[in-house]
């Protein structure tokens, strides 16, 4: 028998393959069209965004894997119904790695890129302008609109804070938001020039060595002194963003102190009016209560913990559209309901669920039929009209209520005393006309005074 000579390099090794080809990244498609400048126009006082044709891409996440292409639309993007998921699918407008697919019932894989183009409808916001209250070679202090989200985010993409402001000074110009602001919440906010300037502060802000002052307008009469509320909070829905106190939550504190108390005006619907001299309806109050205006220090910084303290204390922010809601909470608004033994967090999740565009999300509690009806005349809903271009359902514009939360973040301050910004109070915080009232906050010794000896880090 001949001998064959075998490299030793091949004993025992298992039969080559041939390796494949590189292969490039799935292409990705380009949104057909980013207007430049932002197709903005202002009309009755609200900032719009004329509709635009936009791309999303996003690549395949673990949970979508093996599942068909309209199942996953279906059930993850909600806001516009199945039939104009299929049909956007079947005529191209929605593709995976570039390409149009032969069937809604395409599988997709790991790996894979799924681009949506569609026909854009913006929700208006206030036409009110960001204002700058400082400025210099590192950052800019804005005093926020109500009604305006930070972020792009959900319906919300050019109509946002960040997007207005490259809008105003270039197309290249990068905003780095410091800190948030959920979008109904105006007042002071910090937007960074440069990383390293933006990273700075918000490092501050976490250590909590930066003093917070809020203002708020809560219904009912607000006791004189100082009031601390450490109850903790927790999360019971993130689908619903709701918050409650709750003994397992995380722990949170504020110190409240009464600014102002105004008591119930003759007029059922008060009108406020702006710096800019514009006139704003504001909703009416029940005819025995009036409102008080409440200096907030937030110690901590948990989601939504001025309007659940508050919420908690019995005096919750008075068009608060989630904690001030009586069809979700009840005549007793969640006061003092620590353990939910008046109203469990199902029957709470669900009452809040229903609040839609099918049944009005009110903006202001339910007090009676005149704030009933206010809120069913003032708030968005459906129109019944469809976009000529994409028939997508179209909405009416937002109440004044849907673009406002009488929650206002009035002043950030080092302290160690280093720098301190303040705005200016807001319309719905100053005296009514003919009243006498406070049209200016002092400094923050007396909240801060409170809680010293147990948060140093402040002091």
């Amino acid at each position: 028998m001949a001998l064959v000579e075998v490299p030793a390099a091949t004993i025992g090794m298992p039969p080559l393959e041939d390796v494949k080809p590189f292969e490039e990244a799935p292409s990705v498609v380009i949104t057909p069209c980013d207007p430049w400048p932002r197709p903005y126009f202002l009309e009755n006082g609200l900032r719009r965004v004329a509709p635009y044709h936009y791309t999303y891409n996003t690549y395949c996440k673990e949970r979508w894997r093996g599942r068909e292409l309209l199942d996953i639309f279906s059930s993850e993007f909600r806001d516009r119904p199945l039939e104009y998921y299929k049909d956007a699918i079947e005529r191209g407008a929605v593709v995976v790695n570039g390409k149009p697919v032969p069937t809604p019932n395409q599988i997709v894989k790991n790996g894979d890129v799924i681009s949506h183009t569609l026909h854009r409808h913006e929700p208006p916001v206030t036409a009110l302008p960001i204002s700058v209250l400082h400025e210099d070679d590192d950052m800019i202090v804005i005093n926020k609109p109500s009604g305006v989200p930070v972020h792009p985010a959900g319906r919300y993409n050019f109509n946002s804070v960040v997007e207005i402001m490259r809008a105003e000074r270039g197309h290249s110009w990068n905003p780095l938001p410091c800190n948030r602001l959920d979008r109904l919440t105006s007042g002071v906010m910090f937007i960074g020039k440069n990383p390293k300037a933006a990273e700075k502060l918000s490092m501050q802000i976490q250590k909590r060595t930066v003093r917070k002052e809020y203002i708020a307008r809560v219904r009912g009469e607000f006791p004189d002194k100082e009031v601390v509320c450490d109850m903790p909070i927790l999360q019971i829905s993130p689908k619903l963003g709701l918050n409650r106190v709750r003994a397992n939550g995380k722990a949170a504190r504020t110190v409240f102190k009464k600014l102002a108390y105004y008591p119930p005006a003759a007029k059922p619907v008060a009108e406020a009016t702006t710096s800019d001299g514009a006139v704003h309806e504001a909703a009416p109050m029940p005819a025995d209560e009036g409102y008080t205006i409440v200096r907030c220090l937030p110690v901590t910084g948990r989601t939504h913990q001025l309007r659940v303290h508050l919420q908690y204390l019995g005096h919750p922010i008075a068009n608060d559209p989630i904690y001030a809601n009586q069809r979700v909470w009840g005549s007793n608004l969640g006061a003092n309901d620590g353990d939910g033994s008046q109203d469990t967090d199902e029957d709470i999740i669900t009452r809040l669920s229903r609040m839609g565009k099918s049944e009005v999300a009110d903006a202001v509690a339910y007090h009676d039929e005149l704030v009933d009806e206010y809120n069913k005349k003032k708030a968005e809903k459906m129109s019944g009209e469809l976009c000529d271009v994409c028939q997508t359902p179209l909405y009416t514009d937002p109440g004044q209520q849907e673009l406002s939360l009488w929650l206002h973040s009035l002043r950030y301050e080092d302290a160690g005393g280093s720098w301190s910004y303040i705005s200016p109070l807001p319309s719905w915080a100053l005296p009514p006309d003919g009243v006498d009232g406070p049209t200016e906050v002092g400094g923050m010794d007396a909240l801060v005074q409170v809680v010293k000896d147990e948060n140093p880090e402040i002091a």
